[in-house]
Protein backbone atom coordinates (compact mmCIF):
# COMPACT_ATOMS: atom_id res chain seq x y z
CA UNK A 1 0.00 0.00 0.00
CA UNK A 2 0.92 3.54 -0.33
CA UNK A 3 1.75 4.73 2.68
CA UNK A 4 2.17 8.69 1.36
CA UNK A 5 -1.47 8.45 1.21
CA UNK A 6 -1.99 7.49 4.81
CA UNK A 7 -3.06 10.33 6.95
CA UNK A 8 -1.98 11.12 10.43
CA UNK A 9 -5.47 10.40 11.73
CA UNK A 10 -5.62 7.28 9.97
CA UNK A 11 -2.64 5.80 11.28
CA UNK A 12 -4.12 7.20 15.26
CA UNK A 13 -7.46 5.20 14.05
CA UNK A 14 -5.33 2.30 13.16
CA UNK A 15 -3.12 2.41 15.95
CA UNK A 16 -6.35 2.75 18.55
CA UNK A 17 -8.05 -0.13 16.66
CA UNK A 18 -5.72 -2.98 16.35
CA UNK A 19 -4.96 -5.57 18.17
CA UNK A 20 -2.15 -4.95 20.38
CA UNK A 21 -1.49 -8.05 22.27
CA UNK A 22 0.80 -9.69 19.64
CA UNK A 23 4.19 -10.30 20.51
CA UNK A 24 6.61 -7.76 19.75
CA UNK A 25 9.20 -8.47 16.05
CA UNK A 26 12.51 -10.17 16.26
CA UNK A 27 15.26 -8.34 17.44
CA UNK A 28 17.21 -9.13 14.17
CA UNK A 29 14.53 -8.45 12.00
CA UNK A 30 14.06 -4.53 14.56
CA UNK A 31 17.95 -4.28 14.26
CA UNK A 32 18.28 -4.22 10.65
CA UNK A 33 18.15 -3.19 7.53
CA UNK A 34 19.37 0.93 8.15
CA UNK A 35 19.30 3.10 5.22
CA UNK A 36 18.96 7.06 5.05
CA UNK A 37 15.87 7.89 3.33
CA UNK A 38 15.80 9.39 0.36
CA UNK A 39 13.79 12.08 -0.16
CA UNK A 40 11.20 13.92 1.98
CA UNK A 41 8.13 11.69 1.11
CA UNK A 42 9.98 8.54 1.78
CA UNK A 43 10.76 9.73 5.16
CA UNK A 44 7.00 10.26 5.33
CA UNK A 45 5.98 6.98 3.76
CA UNK A 46 8.57 5.09 5.79
CA UNK A 47 7.95 6.87 9.28
CA UNK A 48 4.06 5.74 9.63
CA UNK A 49 4.64 2.31 7.86
CA UNK A 50 7.48 1.64 11.07
CA UNK A 51 5.13 3.45 13.56
CA UNK A 52 2.48 1.18 12.85
CA UNK A 53 4.52 -2.42 11.78
CA UNK A 54 6.50 -1.94 15.56
CA UNK A 55 4.32 -0.91 17.79
CA UNK A 56 4.22 -3.25 20.24
CA UNK A 57 8.34 -2.91 19.99
CA UNK A 58 8.66 0.86 20.45
CA UNK A 59 5.79 0.75 23.33
CA UNK A 60 8.23 -1.56 25.13
CA UNK A 61 11.02 0.59 24.37
CA UNK A 62 9.55 3.51 25.63
CA UNK A 63 8.49 2.00 28.82
CA UNK A 64 12.17 0.35 29.25
CA UNK A 65 13.27 3.63 28.66
CA UNK A 66 11.15 5.20 31.75
CA UNK A 67 11.44 2.42 34.19
CA UNK A 68 15.50 2.82 33.57
CA UNK A 69 15.01 6.39 34.23
CA UNK A 70 13.08 6.07 38.00
CA UNK A 71 14.69 2.70 39.03
CA UNK A 72 15.73 4.63 42.24
CA UNK A 73 11.96 5.72 42.42
CA UNK A 74 9.81 3.05 43.10
CA UNK A 75 6.84 5.37 43.14
CA UNK A 76 7.39 6.94 39.77
CA UNK A 77 7.62 3.10 38.66
CA UNK A 78 4.41 2.96 39.33
CA UNK A 79 3.06 6.24 38.40
CA UNK A 80 5.02 4.83 34.82
CA UNK A 81 2.90 1.89 34.56
CA UNK A 82 -0.17 3.70 35.75
CA UNK A 83 0.02 6.36 32.45
CA UNK A 84 1.32 3.40 30.26
CA UNK A 85 -2.29 1.33 31.35
CA UNK A 86 -4.23 4.48 30.74
CA UNK A 87 -2.62 4.96 27.55
CA UNK A 88 -3.20 1.42 26.70
CA UNK A 89 -7.10 1.65 27.91
CA UNK A 90 -7.46 3.89 24.38
CA UNK A 91 -7.07 0.76 22.37
CA UNK A 92 -10.13 -0.77 21.90
CA UNK A 93 -8.80 -4.20 21.46
CA UNK A 94 -6.58 -3.72 24.78
CA UNK A 95 -9.23 -2.21 26.79
CA UNK A 96 -12.00 -4.78 25.73
CA UNK A 97 -9.66 -8.03 26.62
CA UNK A 98 -9.07 -6.15 29.67
CA UNK A 99 -12.53 -5.37 30.51
CA UNK A 100 -13.45 -9.07 29.72
CA UNK A 101 -10.73 -11.25 31.52
CA UNK A 102 -11.17 -9.23 34.49
CA UNK A 103 -14.56 -9.68 34.68
CA UNK A 104 -13.79 -13.42 33.95
CA UNK A 105 -11.52 -13.30 37.02
CA UNK A 106 -14.12 -11.54 39.18
CA UNK A 107 -16.89 -14.13 38.85
CA UNK A 108 -15.15 -16.71 40.27
CA UNK A 109 -15.54 -14.74 43.24
CA UNK A 110 -18.40 -12.94 43.11
CA UNK A 111 -20.89 -14.21 39.86
CA UNK A 112 -23.56 -11.37 41.22
CA UNK A 113 -20.35 -8.82 41.31
CA UNK A 114 -19.48 -9.68 37.63
CA UNK A 115 -23.15 -9.69 36.42
CA UNK A 116 -23.08 -5.80 37.09
CA UNK A 117 -19.90 -5.64 35.39
CA UNK A 118 -21.30 -6.38 31.85
CA UNK A 119 -21.37 -4.00 29.13
CA UNK A 120 -24.47 -2.71 28.34
CA UNK A 121 -26.15 -4.13 24.97
CA UNK A 122 -25.64 -2.51 21.82
CA UNK A 123 -28.44 -0.28 20.93
CA UNK A 124 -30.32 -1.32 18.11
CA UNK A 125 -32.05 1.19 15.26
CA UNK A 126 -34.67 0.50 13.02
CA UNK A 127 -33.89 -3.81 13.50
CA UNK A 128 -29.77 -2.99 12.79
CA UNK A 129 -27.19 -2.56 15.85
CA UNK A 130 -26.12 1.39 16.06
CA UNK A 131 -23.11 1.91 14.39
CA UNK A 132 -21.77 4.43 16.81
CA UNK A 133 -19.74 1.89 19.25
CA UNK A 134 -18.90 2.48 22.79
CA UNK A 135 -16.05 0.90 24.44
CA UNK A 136 -17.29 -0.06 28.01
CA UNK A 137 -14.41 -1.53 31.16
CA UNK A 138 -16.37 -3.40 34.04
CA UNK A 139 -19.56 -1.78 32.78
CA UNK A 140 -18.24 1.59 33.01
CA UNK A 141 -17.21 4.27 29.98
CA UNK A 142 -13.95 3.99 29.24
CA UNK A 143 -13.16 7.47 29.80
CA UNK A 144 -13.94 6.92 33.37
CA UNK A 145 -11.08 4.67 33.74
CA UNK A 146 -8.54 6.60 31.77
CA UNK A 147 -9.18 9.29 34.14
CA UNK A 148 -9.05 7.66 37.24
CA UNK A 149 -5.69 6.41 36.37
CA UNK A 150 -4.16 9.44 34.42
CA UNK A 151 -5.05 11.59 37.67
CA UNK A 152 -3.71 8.73 40.31
CA UNK A 153 -0.10 8.64 37.69
CA UNK A 154 -0.21 12.76 38.02
CA UNK A 155 -0.46 12.89 41.86
CA UNK A 156 2.40 10.11 42.02
CA UNK A 157 3.95 12.03 39.69
CA UNK A 158 3.77 14.79 41.86
CA UNK A 159 4.88 13.23 44.65
CA UNK A 160 8.20 11.26 43.36
CA UNK A 161 9.15 14.77 42.19
CA UNK A 162 10.02 12.58 39.03
CA UNK A 163 8.18 14.92 36.29
CA UNK A 164 11.62 16.53 35.22
CA UNK A 165 12.70 13.28 35.07
CA UNK A 166 9.77 12.03 32.83
CA UNK A 167 9.80 14.53 30.47
CA UNK A 168 13.51 13.58 29.55
CA UNK A 169 13.07 10.04 29.45
CA UNK A 170 9.91 10.57 27.56
CA UNK A 171 11.83 12.83 25.22
CA UNK A 172 14.76 9.98 24.68
CA UNK A 173 11.96 7.33 23.52
CA UNK A 174 10.18 9.46 21.38
CA UNK A 175 13.86 10.64 19.73
CA UNK A 176 14.61 7.02 19.58
CA UNK A 177 11.63 5.97 18.32
CA UNK A 178 11.50 8.73 15.31
CA UNK A 179 15.55 7.74 14.33
CA UNK A 180 14.94 4.29 14.44
CA UNK A 181 11.12 4.75 12.59
CA UNK A 182 13.16 6.64 10.07
CA UNK A 183 16.18 5.09 9.56
CA UNK A 184 14.61 1.33 9.39
CA UNK A 185 14.23 0.35 5.83
CA UNK A 186 11.06 -2.17 6.27
CA UNK A 187 10.55 -5.26 3.81
CA UNK A 188 8.31 -8.24 4.95
CA UNK A 189 9.37 -11.26 3.45
CA UNK A 190 6.53 -12.98 4.35
CA UNK A 191 3.51 -11.80 1.94
CA UNK A 192 0.61 -12.69 4.24
CA UNK A 193 2.44 -11.20 7.39
CA UNK A 194 2.78 -7.87 5.47
CA UNK A 195 -1.35 -7.94 4.65
CA UNK A 196 -1.93 -8.77 8.19
CA UNK A 197 0.09 -5.96 9.40
CA UNK A 198 -1.20 -3.70 6.89
CA UNK A 199 -4.96 -4.77 7.43
CA UNK A 200 -6.46 -2.21 10.23
CA UNK A 201 -5.42 0.41 7.06
CA UNK A 202 -6.42 -1.36 4.29
CA UNK A 203 -3.86 -2.12 2.54
CA UNK A 204 -2.16 -5.36 0.82
CA UNK A 205 1.69 -6.18 0.73
CA UNK A 206 3.93 -2.73 1.79
CA UNK A 207 7.15 -1.72 0.88
CA UNK A 208 8.79 1.16 2.75
CA UNK A 209 12.00 1.78 0.76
Amino acid sequence: MDWGNVTAEDLVDALREVDWSTPPRPLSEFFSRFTFPRSSAKWNSRLKCNLYYYRTNYFIMITLILGLGFIRRPVAILAALLTALSIAFLNDSFAGTFSEKLTRTVRQFSPHLAAKMRPPLTPVIRGRPSAKRFIHICGRPRWVFVLIFSSVSFVLWYVSCGLLTVLWALAVGLLATILHATETEFYSMNCIGCRASCYGLGGSCCICC
